[in-house]
């Protein structure tokens, strides 16, 4: 018997699994996939962590406070559930977190940051509303295996000192419960599986398998591989049908059974119906997964058109408010959308989510980004690879030739040139002058205020249908399928609550099958790097608890 059982090697469970070992448990740390897939989801990301106050937004001008990312926060969130109680107080104690020992904590594990701090998801309303007030992504160099890295070396160290032991191609299929209390695990054993990370593995069962542990933490993920669950959770009333047709963000092992299991068990499952999918999701043309997508990190540039052909309007713009975007693109009876832009604004705006797709940042080298983003010719790599071989591309020298184009990938939505033609025109006269009543206009300009933006992710103004700044460039943007806002129902602490409000003894969780922490502590809305570092804060609560 071991002190603990931690379920998912992910970043939430390597977490956990180092803080209980840290205070003298024993612990026993089991994932359905193979060894190769150490890290999970977490592995696949940009590294971006939300932190505040620290001194990379000072030394790029930005000042932040605690106050001020309380408020953005609580804007975003809109908690107005009883049952998000434990949720806001995760919040709160995330960004107590966020703002004050996180930095230096995980500096102290030898992760660094990208100077320039990006600025997601920016809001584009009311100050009190939705949205980051000030740059706060901290992308890690080396990104999503940065981020992973220092906790993978932890928990290998204590794995050799004794204090961890793995159980990987353990699939768990029951909590044991005996007197209300969880008592341990059983499940299958799977056949080992040498395929590469991220890539589907055999679910042949070679056996079975039972363990006994003072305390079992499920950190196995939230449910955005299974696009049949996503659907079934789909808030219909808030968003509109959901999506036939999505990408996904994610491998199809995030399905979320294991907390199906945990519910089945007696766990609570709070806020099921808040996701968060992203709408500028493209078809990968190099796939690892089924039915891969790729998001696109975009600049404010771009000119962003429903299926109709409309010219999406503020806040709906590139970067500002992703789940009001989405809203917007399902209220047309389709489920794609569409960029124009040029070959300039794709230099210097076009970014893909992912630690495959920036290899210069996975690097953490400075000469790789800097030859990638500053002295290369034409876009990253990467993008110029979605932009000859990816399915959702259509480039050309002419709006005629590229609306035909765009009408060939999507016939079921014919867009009618003079339509496209009026609106690119009527922005592209507002370019002239520096001032404007177009609102993505302004805002491109209210952008590069920010040096960041204006060094490395926003392109100088100008016209559209200029030749020269060409090749022109349509982008069909899908829904891509990523994260679970809700989730089984915790405290601060981790520990997980029964549907009437009383702690589940034996049983904690943290990550996203958690919703992050609480059952939810984005409440609706993410404000970006908060996956990753809701990640890293609950994996701790928990692996202090137990």
């Amino acid at each position: 018997m071991t002190d603990v059982i931690v379920i998912g090697a992910g970043l939430a469970g390597l977490v956990a699994a180092y803080e209980a070992a840290q205070r003298g448990r024993s612990v026993l740390l089991l994932d359905q996939e193979g060894e190769q897939s150490l890290g999970g989801q977490a592995f696949w990301s940009l590294g971006g962590l939300f932190m505040v106050d620290t001194p990379e937004q000072r030394r790029m001008g930005i000042k932040d406070s605690a106050d001020l990312a309380l408020s953005d926060w609580m804007g975003s969130a809109q908690f107005d559930r009883p049952e998000d109680a434990n949720p806001r107080k995760v919040a709160q104690a995330y960004l107590e977190f966020a703002g004050g020992e996180m930095r230096s904590w995980l500096q102290a594990k030898g992760m660094r940051w990208f100077p320039v701090v990006g600025w997601a998801e920016r809001g584009g309303e009311m100050a009190h509303g939705h949205g980051n007030s000030v740059p706060r992504f901290h992308v890690t160099w080396g990104t999503g295996p940065g981020v992973v890295a220092p906790f993978e070396r932890l928990v290998r160290q204590a794995e050799a000192e004794g204090k961890i032991c793995f159980g990987f191609r353990h699939r768990v299929s029951n909590l044991i419960v005996e007197n209300n209390i969880v008592k341990g695990v059983a499940g299958d054993i799977l056949a080992d599986d040498p395929a590469a990370r991220g890539v589907s593995t055999s679910r042949a069962v070679v056996g079975a398998f039972e363990h006994r542990a003072e305390a079992v933490i499920v950190t196995t993920g939230g449910i955005g591989g299974d696009h049949d669950m996503v659907r079934k959770y789909w808030p219909q009333d808030r968003l509109g049908p959901a999506p036939k047709r999505m990408v996904a963000g994610v491998p199809d092992y995030v399905d979320g059974q294991m907390q199906r299991v945990a519910e089945n068990a007696g766990a609570a499952l709070i806020n099921g119906d808040r996701m968060w999918h992203y709408t500028e999701g493209l078809a990968n043309w190099d796939p690892i997964w089924p039915n891969h997508g790729i998001r696109i990190l975009p600049g404010p540039s771009s000119m962003w058109f429903d299926a109709l052909g409309d010219r999406m309007q503020a806040p709906y713009l590139p970067g500002f408010d992703t789940l009001g975007t989405l809203k917007r693109i399902l209220s047309t009876g389709h489920e794609h959308s569409w960029f124009i832009l040029t070959q300039k604004i794709i230099e210097k705006e076009f970014a893909l989510s992912g630690s495959e797709q920036n290899p210069d940042l996975t690097s953490g080298k400075w000469s790789s980004v800097l030859k990638a983003r500053l002295l290369g010719k034409g876009a990253p790599a990467p993008v110029e690879a979605f932009k000859s071989h990816g399915e959702d591309f259509v480039v050309a020298d002419t709006l005629k030739e590229l609306v035909r184009g765009m009408n060939r990938i999507t016939p079921e939505a014919p867009l009618k040139l003079d339509h496209i033609q009026s609106q690119i025109v009527a922005r592209d006269a507002q370019i002239d002058n520096p001032f404007s009543k177009d609102a993505q206009v302004t805002a491109i300009r209210g952008a590069r205020a920010y040096r960041g933006d204006r060094l490395i992710r926003t392109a100088k103004p100008h016209q559209i249908l200029d030749a020269q700044n060409g090749p022109l460039i349509a982008v069909r943007l899908n829904v891509l399928t990523r994260k679970s806002l809700g989730g089984l129902h915790t405290d601060v602490t981790g520990q997980v609550l029964r549907a009437d409000g009383t702690a589940f003894q034996g049983l904690f969780a943290a990550g996203e099958v958690a919703g992050f922490g609480g059952g939810g502590y984005h409440g609706y809305n993410a404000l970006e790097g908060t996956f990753l570092g809701g990640c890293i804060f609950s994996g701790r609560c928990a692996g202090r608890a137990v």
